[in-house]
C-alpha cells in the first residue's frame, strides 16, 4: 500500500457553477406602506359612514320629536277625557256611599280655591281595585 498513488480530487476544467447562497424568501402580502395606508382609508370610509348615520338618526330623533309635539294637545285632551269620566263614576258612587250622612255634598272640593286642580293618583283610584290603580301607577313595569 505504500507504493499506491493518491489521485486528488480537482474541480472540472473551467470551475463549477455558480450556486445561489443567499436567503431567497418569496414575498408575502402586500409591503408595510401599503397595508399602512389601506388602514387609513378604511379608517376614513368608517368616519364617514359614522358620520352620515349620525345625521340622519339626528334627523329621525328630530322627526319623531316633531310627531310627539304635534300629538301631545291630543294625548292631553284623552287624558283630561279619562280624568273627568273617572271623575263622574266616583261622583256617583260617593253620591250612593254617602246618601244617609246628614250634611254631606257630594262633589264638594276639599281645595279652598276656585281654580282646577288636577286630582292625584289617589284620589282618583281610590274607589277602584288596587291592581287598576298599580297598573296606572307603574305602568308597565314588571318586577320578575
Amino acid at each position: 500500500m505504500a507504493g499506491s498513488k493518491v489521485k486528488q480530487d480537482m474541480p472540472p476544467a473551467g470551475g463549477y457553477a455558480a450556486f445561489d447562497y443567499k436567503r431567497n424568501l418569496p414575498r408575502r402580502g402586500l409591503s408595510g406602506y401599503s397595508m399602512f395606508g389601506i388602514g387609513i382609508g378604511v379608517m376614513i370610509f368608517g368616519y364617514w359612514r359614522l358620520f352620515k348615520w349620525n345625521r340622519e338618526r339626528q334627523r329621525l330623533q328630530i322627526e319623531d320629536l316633531e310627531a310627539r309635539i304635534a300629538m301631545m294637545p291630543l294625548l292631553y285632551a284623552e287624558q283630561d277625557r279619562r280624568t273627568l269620566r273617572m271623575m263622574r263614576q266616583n261622583l256617583e258612587e260617593e253620591a250612593v256611599l254617602m246618601k244617609d250622612v246628614p250634611g254631606w255634598k257630594v262633589g264638594e272640593s276639599v281645595y279652598h280655591t276656585d281654580r282646577w286642580v288636577t286630582p292625584l293618583s289617589e284620589e282618583l283610584f281610590n274607589l277602584r281595585p288596587r291592581e287598576e290603580f298599580i297598573q296606572h301607577r307603574f305602568g308597565f313595569l314588571q318586577y320578575l
